[in-house]
């Protein structure tokens, strides 16, 4: 089997060989090529130590030297070369006391997480698979290099992985692996937040976010994300339900995804003038769906007939959501507007246009777009006939909401056709005074769009008592 790799990738091995040294690409990249994936990045793996690997190459950074990894510098792109080694004992469930440099493939191979990601490979030898990641490939099956046991021991992450691995592979864990997971779910006491934020995004953001109930049903949720096994094992007898709390919020992930075709993609959306998405604002509606009814276990009430309500749970899985997403120490950014949306996800929008643009104002311009996107996929996760209804509301409460704005209608402060400074000019006082009357105005403007004109907004302030 022959795999592509890109012309600097094979210039290193083959300056690392024509030196006596052995020289492979390993792991993930591997991995992705033979699926036929565009691998992120591209290791390698090299007898030669470190000190060996920095003369050859003119530029080089010790971005973790001491375990034996060097980052060669070509033209503006970086790629990581570690020397074979064998992991010294762990104790934190993460890292090694040290490491030994070793002159085996085989050895450095045998210290890694899966089989899938421990195969290397260059243009002399081919692949080198000792672990028979092949095989496991073709099975579609995630499994740990050797005793699964003592692998999640050294690095408890490897947990998290597993379970990320099968959502964006679509692959099965093995049942030896998965054994070792439930046995081991506890050391992920020992990982840090930021870790397990960055595996939560992958596994959210995968085409198999279902995966995330694999993750409850093998007790990781329960150490990392807890809510979510309140959410599990809440029910929701409603006419309006066909699923339980958590099955129904993984539902909405899945309903998410299948929007993400109808809005174009870019690389940064905030460059764009018009409404587009890219890879943060995806993983911002991905969160917001996990957890857009979080705080219903807290709410639920049945009433004499055995019907469940859920009053205020927008309000208060807002704010159930806002301690989650600090405790996984993401930006403010994704925590403001994550919150936001789940504040107004069940929160009702009017069809008429001059309520509506005072729902717009109330909720914010900058969230519209999103939080049709988050109605959306909402009410595709309830039962048929709501989703039916609910989602045709949304879509002719859509189609009015770009009406407004295709007709630039005044929605905010900013858009008014007056300031501050101009009250000032005819008698007003700065201070809360002028910020009332600039409150007075847009709510004007709001029921009469057409006012939003200098003279008519000039003559209108005259005629305020203040």
């Amino acid at each position: 089997m022959r795999i592509e790799m890109p012309n600097k990738v094979r210039m290193i091995i083959q300056t690392l060989t024509d030196h006596g040294h052995e020289a492979y690409a390993v792991g993930g990249c591997v991995r992705d090529s033979i699926l036929g994936r565009i691998p992120g990045d591209w290791d390698i793996t090299t007898s030669a130590k470190p000190e060996e690997v920095k003369r050859l190459f003119r530029r080089t950074i010790d971005t973790g030297i001491e375990h034996g990894t060097v980052t060669i510098m070509l033209d503006k792109e970086g790629f990581e070369v570690t020397t074979y080694r064998i992991d010294g004992e762990y104790e934190d469930n993460r890292h090694p006391k040290n490491v030994a440099f070793t002159s085996d493939l085989v050895e450095d191979l045998k210290r890694r997480d899966f089989t899938i990601n421990a195969m290397a490979y260059n243009e002399q030898e081919g692949i080198v698979d000792e672990f028979h990641g092949l095989e496991d490939m073709e099975a579609k099956v995630i499994r740990c290099v050797g005793n699964a046991r003592e692998r999640f021991d050294e690095d408890a992450l490897r947990i998290l992985r597993a379970i990320r691995f099968s959502a964006q592979l679509d692959f099965t864990i093995e049942e030896q692996t998965k054994q070792a997971i439930t046995e081991k779910a506890e050391t992920l006491h020992n990982i840090s937040a930021e870790r397990i934020r960055v595996e939560l995004e992958k596994l959210l953001c995968s085409s198999h976010p279902r995966k995330m109930i694999d993750a409850y049903q093998l007790g990781i949720t329960k150490i990392i994300l807890p809510v979510f096994d309140q959410m599990m094992e809440t029910t929701q007898n409603s006419p309006y339900h066909y699923l339980g709390v958590g099955e129904h919020c993984i539902a909405a992930v899945e309903a998410m995804h299948s929007l993400f075709s109808q809005v174009p993609y870019v690389d940064d959306a905030k460059e764009q003038e018009t409404f587009c998405l890219d890879h943060k604002l995806q993983m911002i509606l991905c969160f917001t769906m996990l957890l857009h009814d979080c705080g219903k276990p807290l709410v639920k009430q049945t009433d004499e007939q055995g019907r469940d309500h859920f009053y205020g749970h927008g309000e208060v899985s807002a704010k159930t959501a806002k301690t989650i997403l600090r405790d996984l120490k993401f930006d403010n950014y994704t925590i403001d507007t994550v919150t936001s949306l789940i504040r107004y996800h069940d929160h009702p929008l009017s069809i008429e246009e001059k309520a509506l643009r005072k729902c717009i104002n109330t909720i914010g311009v900058d969230l519209m777009d999103l939080l049709f996107l988050v109605k959306k996929a909402d009410a595709i996760a309830h039962a048929e006939n709501a989703c039916k209804e609910r989602l045709q509301l949304t879509n002719n409460i859509e189609t009015v909401y770009k009406k407004i704005r295709a007709a630039k209608q005044c929605l905010r402060m900013k858009d008014l056709a007056i300031s501050g400074k101009d009250l000032i000019e005819i008698g007003f006082s700065q201070g809360k005074t002028l910020g009332d009357a600039l409150q007075q105005i847009l709510q004007h403007v709001l029921e009469e769009p057409e006012e939003n004109n200098r003279e008519s907004l000039i003559e209108y302030a005259k005629k305020l008592s203040f």
